[in-house]
């Protein structure tokens, strides 16, 4: 997948319910729940529990997350 592609199908989700899977270093992997609130050029926001994270549509084309719609 390209960006531009990422970034569409992200963009498609506004509001929608996803769940982001973290692939950290040390094998620290963690999992955001929650719905994209926000998207700007270089990266989107999820809203989890009112608290929200930012990743970059590089971190889903390099693997170093993977994000699944609800």
């Amino acid at each position: 997948m390209n960006l531009n592609s990422i970034k569409e199908e992200v963009k498609k989700h506004l509001n929608g319910q996803v769940s982001v899977s973290v692939f950290g270093l040390r094998n620290k992997n963690y999992q955001v729940n929650g719905y994209i609130s926000n998207v700007y050029p270089s990266i989107f926001t999820v809203n989890e529990a009112g608290v929200e994270k930012s990743f970059t549509y590089s971190d889903i084309a390099t693997g170093e997350i993977s994000i699944k719609y609800l």
